[in-house]
């Protein structure tokens, strides 16, 4: 078959990877010049750096992501740095670090020699999750992350040190209106998974590099059987009828629309009406959004702070939003050839600060808000000695990062009221809130099911 699929963010890549494998002929639309979406590298002008377009970590436990990589050639243990899940506020107040025993006791011993809660506070959240496996990971309806805590005896000191961070940076939406059943399915893989599954994943290159050039490579060397990349394509039209779509006016058998939910909207509100095709179109249109921000400093010199990955307390009266720190120079970086060895000396000199739901921040000119956190990040890690000097930033914000995971929203599966049409995206059902091994998932099940519906027999 001759399959489209439109965008070629993580979920569009995979499905057009997926279609490849499967034996269609592949045409992979994409509206920029660059692969992957909200997660790509960029050109930095400030800074004149290639840097990603947000920092991005993923969990052990997100294996599809990891098997994709495997079977374009690549070895996620090589391109990741790999460490035990650990949580650890960079002024020292609070750690959490799993120990290296089976699951589950590599999180119960982890909780229960964390520093920062007391006894009472570090038993109910053993009692709260071990009470959350056994309701098969699955709160009662319509609940929001807060309300379960509160269900659930956290005390605040419990919610703001452990919960709330671990909330953001899954979901990307505040405790008090976030979804609690897709927050207990990411306990459920992570905490209630195998000892692996906590692991923190954090990539050793650019996002681009991680995996969608090495797809890219191995789509274009295919351009004889008809797969055939089409960058800063927008497309305009589309089109479908009982046997295949047109896509500015040309034809094929069926398309995957993988963009955000308004692109995707706007497209297929040019298609026919189909049976249930208005309460679909209804349902895209609830979507909403909120952004991520990534603050890069580019310091005078390597910091080398004991952890990559650390908690920063967040004071957004002072505008001091901050709230994960990341240093480049605290795990080591892959040099794939010559020419990168340059961009990974480079690298080890940056820091990123990543602002989850950075609503508020939007309000204030970037200037103020940059030397706020530089301050709150020099504050807060006092006990490692004095932060290299500031040489250089840049202020990332992805307005629409992730859709916003409240109770009661309606995601549509992969397959659409259109019998040629199917869909793919981290806001699709995934299970998941918007999250990279999401929109790897829904790129699975979209070529999946359009493989199934059009070469099986009825």
């Amino acid at each position: 078959m001759k399959v489209a699929v439109i965008g070629a963010g993580w979920a569009g890549l995979t499905a057009a990877w997926t279609l490849h494998r499967l034996g269609h002929a592949v045409a992979l639309f994409e509206a920029a010049r660059d692969l992957g979406g909200r997660a790509r590298r960029v050109r930095s002008r400030s800074l004149k750096l290639t840097i990603d377009n947000g920092q991005h970590i993923l969990l052990g436990a997100y294996t599809e992501t990891q098997a994709l990589m495997r079977e374009l050639g690549l070895d996620p243990n090589r391109l990741f740095h790999r460490e035990r899940l650990t949580l650890q506020s960079a002024d020292g107040t609070f750690k959490l670090r799993t120990l290296p025993l089976p699951a589950p006791l590599h999180l119960l011993a982890g909780v229960l020699t964390a520093s920062g809660l007391n006894i009472k506070e570090r038993l109910g959240l053993i009692t709260l999750v071990a009470r959350l496996r056994g309701q098969d990971w699955t709160p009662a309806a319509g609940l929001s992350v807060l309300e379960w805590l509160e269900q659930g005896r956290q005390s605040p000191h419990a919610i703001c040190s452990f919960w709330q961070p671990l909330c953001l940076a899954a979901l990307n939406t505040p405790i008090a209106e976030a979804c609690a059943l897709l927050f207990a399915h990411v306990l459920r893989d992570s905490l209630g998974g195998t000892k692996t599954a906590t692991d923190v994943l954090i990539p050793r290159v650019d996002l681009s590099q991680l995996w969608p050039d090495e797809l890219a490579r191995q789509l274009g060397e295919q351009n004889g059987s008809e797969t055939a990349l089409h960058l800063a394509h927008t497309v305009r039209h589309l089109r479908a009828c009982p046997n295949g779509v047109t896509i500015d006016g040309n034809g094929f058998d069926a398309v995957i629309v993988a963009g955000n939910t308004p692109s995707t909207l706007r497209l297929l509100k040019q298609l026919d009406t189909a049976n249930d095709s208005q309460p679909y179109l209804d349902m895209l249109s609830t979507f909403s959004f909120l952004p991520i921000a990534t603050l890069t400093l580019q310091l005078e010199q390597p910091w080398q702070l004991p952890h990559p990955m650390m908690l920063l307390r967040d004071n957004p009266r002072q505008l001091q939003f901050g709230q994960w720190l990341f240093d480049r120079s605290a795990y080591p970086q892959l040099q794939q050839d010559e020419a990168s060895l340059v961009e990974a000396a480079n690298a080890t000199r940056l820091l990123h600060i990543v602002i989850s739901d950075a609503t508020a921040l939007q309000a204030h000119p970037q200037s103020d808000v940059v030397n706020a956190i530089i301050r709150q990040v020099q504050t807060q890690t006092r006990r490692f000695g004095a932060m290299p000097r500031v040489t250089g930033h840049d202020l990332i914000i992805e307005k629409r990062a992730t859709f916003a995971a409240r109770p009661g929203l309606a995601r549509p599966g992969v397959a659409t009221p259109w019998p040629r049409v199917w869909v793919a995206g981290d806001w699709t059902d995934t299970g998941y809130p918007g999250v990279l091994e999401g929109a790897i998932r829904s790129g699975r099940a979209a070529a999946r099911s359009l493989h199934l519906s059009l070469v099986q027999p009825t």
